[in-house]
């Protein structure tokens, strides 16, 4: 699909398409209409209602997590919040992330407000987050350097692990499956008023399958590519003194993930460790106005292990200091902060640096008077290494009639190079010291339709990135690259049944040549369907998505697909449940990376234990 093409037919979609919507949802009603909104921290930094967020923001919680067919953190964001991935074969291999075209390198993953990723590779490892420790998730689409500095160009991911409740909450869980999946997980949670806690530990193991095809060249070799992972996770919550209260909170887990070396060869094994571990104090002045101090740190450690002797060492640690103010006034909700972030490098590499700095300060304003809605953030980042970036985001939203709201938005963002970008070197790859941070422009216009559980959001956005890097044939800053498109979402539900839509329509491309961007396709499709009657819960999902390309200069294209999953649980008593997953359910053959194997149709069965009084 062509730049010139993409634009006359999506501009011209119909409003009278949302307001079929609209009509079709009116008649759906239930009590449940009252229900108030629920809240959300990313979009803004402090809690804040959906309906007042002018922001594009999924929230997925633990039930949806629970019942997805989803096997990974990728798959999960891929198929609830309309994010697009490459992946390098099965569980625990290589993934990419592309929120409205963007790079991997582009999202921000925070686990617990804790910035986590590589800074050597320049983005997370996706494929090392247990699904058993989290229960929120919530993604922000569009720029956030404003809020969050460096990496949040095209969104963020915020993972929320498990917190405990009053009470006492034991539960348990066994999982077997297709390609020798075996999983079990286990976890106490409980508290009073002053002291709450949360333990939870799981343990995977999976043969897999080949991660490569016979497409892939030498480095094919058909044997199966397992993935074993271990997890921990854990957190307190202690209410000190009228008005304080402190926290600390700590996630750690440690994957083995094989992959092809070519046929009889020494397979590659690499080990992963994910962890993050963080201590908050927070003071309540009155209910207006609060401080919270966070001192925090992550580490992405991965060992490489191939024919030589000895590993190939790649480790991250990021340490992070945040002092952030929040008080309610007369117009609106103001922030002001400031922020240390370390970041420290180390392994078999000889970087030229090892390590920078980023200082930053950071004030905002969210308000609501009457049918006018605003948000405005603005966020100064002083770097050891590159010096000072100012970022901004302003959005305004007005509330035409009680369901419908248009909104527009502008915002600036910067990304940093990574280590290997600029100082890595081996036959494949040669980093450039030269390279310099990317810088990128936003505009975004949207209309949301809501009514009680059911909403309609269309939003039109255009991201410019000046100085976008990119790797082929040799890594350098490209003058320009432009991801633009629509996307639709539709989230709704009506007495037994919910259900789950998002339509991407995308033009992603470098500007210099106008090539598209690899592996982003220019049309998605996500939609789930889940019905509770009686003891049973049973749903759907459809991923539709067209072809893209695998290289830089569109020279290879990958086929588009489309995939059915099926789910089912039954409640055989008040603490017992059964559940099936059937994914890929055509045993559909597809790539999301040129010569690396997605997986066929698989089953797997978890029995599920949570006493409840």
């Amino acid at each position: 699909m062509k730049n010139r093409n993409l634009r006359a037919p999506l501009a011209a979609i119909p409003l009278a398409m949302l307001a079929c919507f609209g009509t079709s949802v009116v008649h759906a009603q239930s009590a449940s209409e009252a229900t108030l909104k629920e809240t959300v921290v990313t979009a803004t930094r402090v809690e804040t209602r959906t309906d007042e967020v002018l922001s594009d923001v999924v929230v997925i919680d633990a039930e949806v997590i629970e019942q997805s067919t989803a096997r990974s953190l990728s798959e999960v964001l891929s198929r609830r919040a309309g994010l697009q991935m490459s992946a390098n074969g099965g569980r625990g291999k290589q993934s990419g992330l592309f929120v409205r075209g963007t790079e991997t390198r582009h999202v921000l993953l925070l686990i617990d407000g804790v910035r986590y990723g590589s800074s050597t590779a320049g983005s997370a490892n996706w494929d090392n987050i247990p699904l058993s420790a989290i229960d929120r998730i919530e993604v922000l689409k569009g720029p956030a350097s404003a809020l969050y500095g460096s990496d949040a160009v095209g969104g963020v991911v915020q993972i929320f692990t498990k917190r405990g409740t009053k009470g006492f909450h034991p539960q348990a869980s066994a999982t077997v499956g297709s390609f020798g999946h075996h999983e079990v997980t286990a976890g106490l949670s409980g508290g009073n008023d002053s002291f709450t806690y949360n333990l939870s530990v799981g343990s995977l193991r999976e043969d897999g399958f080949s991660s490569t095809s016979r497409r892939i060249g030498a480095s094919h070799n058909p044997d199966k590519d397992g993935f074993d992972q271990d997890s921990l996770s854990a957190s307190l919550r202690w209410a000190i003194a009228p008005g304080w209260t402190t926290d600390v909170n700590f996630t750690q887990a440690d994957g083995t993930s094989q992959f092809d070396q070519g046929p009889g060869a020494f397979n590659t094994r690499i080990e992963s460790t994910t962890r993050v571990a963080g201590w908050g104090l927070e003071r309540k002045w009155s209910a207006d106005s609060r401080t919270q101090l966070r001192v925090s740190r992550s580490d992405d450690q991965g060992d490489t292990y191939g024919s030589t002797v000895r590993p190939d060492v790649f480790n991250t640690a990021q340490t992070q200091i945040t002092l952030q103010h929040d008080w309610n006034t007369a117009i609106g909700n103001l922030l002001v902060g400031a922020e240390s972030i370390k970041e420290a490098v180390s392994g078999t590499q000889a970087y030229a640096v090892r390590s920078r700095t980023t200082d930053a300060a950071f004030v905002g304003l969210t308000g609501q008077a009457g049918k006018h809605l605003w948000q405005a953030n603005l966020r100064r980042d002083e770097n050891s290494q590159f010096g000072g970036a100012t970022t901004g985001f302003a959005s305004y939203g007005f509330q035409i009639t009680p369901n419908w709201r248009p909104h527009v938005a502008y915002g600036t963002s910067f990304k940093m190079p990574s280590f290997n970008t600029l100082y890595y070197v081996s036959p494949f790859f040669v980093g450039n010291p030269s390279t310099q941070p990317e810088r990128g422009k936003n505009r975004e216009a949207g209309l949301t339709y809501s009514q009680g559980l059911h909403e309609v959001k269309l939003t039109r956005f255009d991201n410019r990135v000046r100085g976008f890097i990119t790797r082929q044939p040799v890594v350098a800053n490209v003058p320009r690259a432009r991801m633009e498109g629509w996307s639709l979402t539709y989230t709704g539900s009506a007495g037994a049944w919910s259900w789950y839509t998002n339509l991407e329509l995308l033009d992603a491309r470098n500007e210099m040549n106008q090539r598209k961007l690899q592996r982003r396709a220019d049309e998605v499709l996500s939609a789930s369907l889940d019905h509770k009657i009686g003891a049973w819960t049973w749903g759907t999902s459809v991923q539709l998505v067209s072809e893209r390309f695998d290289d830089a200069a569109n020279a290879r294209r990958l086929p588009g697909f489309g995939t059915v999953d099926l789910h089912a649980r039954y409640a055989l008593n008040k603490d017992w449940s059964l559940a099936l997953r059937l994914n890929n359910v055509g045993d559909k053959f597809y790539e999301t990376a040129y010569g690396y194997n997605q997986p066929g149709r698989a089953a797997f069965v978890t029995l599920n234990w949570a006493p409840r009084k």
